[in-house]
């Protein structure tokens, strides 16, 4: 796990989402426990440079998320995980982050994504939005600070779209 979700998970006060560290030789306990405990998503949050750990997420994944904002110099960088998740034999997709509110910039990484990857592209887009960095700084989600917000709705969305490609049930996993 990287530390940037576990800062955010040490700020929460709520008690979900659970957020737990687990270096890499322990993930396959780590998400054996939370299953027996009732869980029934995980989502592994590893640096992409990382190649093992990255590796190991990938394996034990369902559906490998590769998120970068829409610059050029952070598309480049979204090969090395492309390749994890064809070595891992996992279907990936690109969740546009960070996006300007206004121009093509999204529209146009998301090309380059499809023809330069191969990799198919969430078509989710979160934006740039002050909730998102209101919420790194208190520990809680988008969807908390700003239920009603443009944030919160792109995250549900994103989620609905997750639990699609994944064939969880949204009301199974929010009611967990």
């Amino acid at each position: 796990m990287q530390a940037s979700a576990a800062g955010w998970g040490d700020s929460r006060s709520a008690e979900q989402p659970a957020v737990v560290t687990c270096p890499p030789a322990r993930l396959t306990a780590t998400l054996d426990a939370a299953k027996r405990s009732g869980a029934q998503v995980a989502i592994i949050d590893t640096a992409p440079h990382a190649e093992a750990p990255a590796l190991a997420a990938a394996r034990a994944s369902d559906l490998m998320l590769i998120v970068t904002r829409p610059g050029i110099l952070d598309l480049r960088a979204i090969g090395q995980s492309a390749e994890i998740a064809q070595l891992a034999g996992k279907p990936a997709a690109v969740v546009i982050n960070a996006a300007p509110a206004v121009g093509t910039q999204a529209s146009e990484a998301s090309e380059a994504i499809s023809e330069t990857y191969g990799v198919e592209v969430c078509p989710v887009v979160v934006g740039q939005r002050v909730a998102f960095a209101r919420a790194l700084v208190t520990g809680q989600t988008a969807g908390e600070i700003e239920p009603d917000g443009k944030a919160a709705a792109e995250v549900t969305a994103l989620w609905q779209w997750i639990s699609q490609r994944v064939g969880v049930s949204t009301r199974q996993a929010v009611e967990a």
